[in-house]
């Protein structure tokens, strides 16, 4: 993708969705750090169902801690690797409480510091919680990128650097949310549905697909 390309690519988006959202439910700052955490290798869809139970009962350090990590499963566990997501999160919690006064801290080392929450983790926390510009790689916007030309890397970490220096500064605090939404609903990763693709024609992905015979 040319340079000239990511202005209108961008601006297509915004035109579409201007205002983008995560798609994980959350009411405060520590429900979408747990959920972010919750969310590695499982959907938005099944992390929702599952805090739908849990937050009710459980959404504060204090509160989750109190649980247990047995008590803590019995919420989550229909999440993949929920075994380990307990686990780390109620030693998450455990920091937050005796580190940090019970509150999620704003700062990228205290969060990667957090058991289970990563790069990719912190920069969602960082960006939907406290409007930074940060770009969150997961899997949908590792393969737009590589896919439209806009970002080549090998590594999830060269993704996001290449983003973080060719999105235009009026477009970078919503970017990764058009980039994970258009990887997951257009951009897919089997047979992107290049015909219905609003930003097609800045792309660089030479073997488009036509749309399906009626």
């Amino acid at each position: 993708m040319n340079s000239a390309d990511i202005e209108p690519f961008f601006a297509t988006l915004k035109a579409a969705n201007p205002q983008p959202q995560t798609e994980l439910e959350y009411s405060s700052v520590f429900e979408l750090l747990a959920a972010v955490l919750l969310s590695a290798q499982a959907t938005d869809v099944g992390v929702n169902k599952a805090t739908r139970r849990l937050f009710p009962v459980a959404n504060t350090p204090s509160k989750i801690l109190a649980l247990g990590v047995e008590g803590l499963g019995e919420y989550i566990k229909t999440i993949g690797l929920y075994r380990n997501k307990a686990k780390h999160l109620i030693e998450t919690c455990r920091i937050l409480v005796e580190q940090h006064g019970g509150e999620v801290p704003r700062s990228r080392e205290a969060l990667e510091a957090l058991p289970g929450v990563g790069r990719k983790t912190a920069n969602v926390v960082l960006n939907v919680a406290f409007g930074e510009a940060t770009m969150a790689v997961d899997t949908h916007i590792f393969r737009v990128g590589n896919r439209t030309g806009l970002a080549s890397g090998k590594t999830p970490l060269a993704v996001e650097q290449q983003l973080m220096k060719r999105v235009p500064a009026a477009y970078l605090v919503d970017a990764h949310h058009w980039l994970i939404l258009h990887g997951r609903y257009v951009c897919q990763a089997r047979k992107p549905l290049c015909w219905q693709c609003g930003v097609a024609a800045w792309c660089s992905f030479k073997p488009k697909t036509p749309a399906p015979a009626a």
